[in-house]
């Protein structure tokens, strides 16, 4: 069978990644053409553009970069209509992602969306579109079946893929990772400051604010695999290091984390790790986002998903070094850090084990 997929991020990388591997286990003649990252590369098959080239973050750098965004879905329809693949899987990205799945109907090929897009937050009129141009529709948030049925839209809940991710890791010796990253014998505390330019230089100015009052511990930033290194260097000194393409490793030896809100925040607790969840935006984008988000209290999947705060979200103003200061002491000892543990526990039961990634080849290849 031939697949043509849609990643435009690099959560969307990992997800689309683990869902080939199931694919080909199940469809050993698969022939996939896709829009990701590394990861999906690693997996086999035409790579036709990298998430870096697409992903743009906030109303204003949308805006600015709209002759390339309408560019890239000129050319993603040129190049369907050229392949005509058996399926398409689209995964998140539902700017991009809805316009091309109208097309792709159009065109008679079937249309899979493996990872909701977050109508639930807004956009709820883009459920209208689903209807209309999208086949099956496979969630990965146990609320999200919900919504769709509200809506007269049927849909898979197929559990998190993140769980199928971080249940493969093999385990990792702390004093052994430290040593071939260069660390001292101090214990780390994560920086995760997202993955896109824009968004790293804005975060990382305040999570490392924090410094001063943390002298013993040593931060570690880590890289995302869109960006080059070299980026990261004017960050790094004797106490702030930086690892690269191994987040997940670092997060596993870390006491805590300070990370930017995103898929990570999940990451980050499934792999059992007390965070602090953080938001700056540009005042200008945040107040539209402000207006358009309806129906949520939360920012971070964690809080989203326990629908209670679980995580301590700091959100433009509230984001400042003594917030940070004060919620970071919190988490590295004492009951709050035993409490996000014990929660932890509850939102891996919720989120329903293993196997989203095998489940969701079993309803593509029976759509197809």
């Amino acid at each position: 069978m031939k697949y043509y997929i849609i990643a435009g991020e690099a959560s969307g990388d990992l997800h689309g990644s683990n869902l080939m591997k199931a694919l080909k286990q199940k469809d050993p003649d698969a022939d996939f053409r896709f829009w990701g990252g590394d990861l999906m590369k690693a997996q086999g098959g035409t790579l036709v553009k990298h998430y870096r080239d697409l992903a743009f973050m906030g109303f204003l750098e949308v805006v600015m970069n709209l002759r390339t965004i309408l560019n890239n879905i000129k050319f993603c329809k040129e190049d369907l209509q050229k392949n005509r693949p058996d399926v398409l899987i689209l995964i998140d990205y539902p700017g991009f992602n809805l316009r091309i799945a109208r097309f792709a109907k159009e065109l008679g090929i079937r249309v899979v969306y493996y990872i909701s897009p977050q109508l639930w937050a807004w956009k709820e009129g883009r459920v209208e579109i689903i209807k209309k141009y999208v086949d099956e529709m496979m969630v990965i948030l146990p609320f999200e079946e919900d919504f769709y049925k509200k809506h007269g839209v049927h849909s898979h809940f197929v559990g998190h893929p993140l769980l199928d991710a971080i249940s493969g890791l093999q385990e990792i010796n702390i004093e052994t990772f430290k040593k071939e990253n260069g660390l001292n014998e101090k214990e780390i505390i994560a920086l995760l400051p997202g993955s896109r330019k824009q968004e790293v230089e804005k975060m990382l100015e305040i999570m490392l604010s924090v410094r001063p009052y943390f002298k013993n511990y040593q931060f570690v930033i880590a890289g995302a695999p869109s960006l080059p290194k070299e980026f990261y260097q004017k960050y790094v000194d004797d106490n702030v290091h930086f690892v690269s393409n191994r987040t997940y490793d670092l997060l596993r030896c870390s006491k805590a984390a300070l990370v930017t809100s995103g898929t990570a925040t999940l990451e980050t607790a499934l792999l059992n790790i007390p965070e602090v969840v953080c938001y700056r935006g540009s005042k200008i984008s945040y107040a539209i986002a402000k207006r358009l988000v309806k129906n949520i209290s939360y920012i971070s999947l964690v809080n989203l998903i326990m629908d209670r705060e679980v995580v301590k979200e700091l959100i433009q103003d509230d984001l400042n070094t003594k917030n940070l200061v004060d919620e970071l002491h919190k988490i590295l000892s004492g009951e709050k850090r035993d409490k996000v543990l014990n929660d932890y526990d509850i939102l891996r039961e919720k989120l329903g084990g293993k196997g989203a990634s095998d489940h969701a080849a079993e309803v593509i290849l029976k759509v197809i």
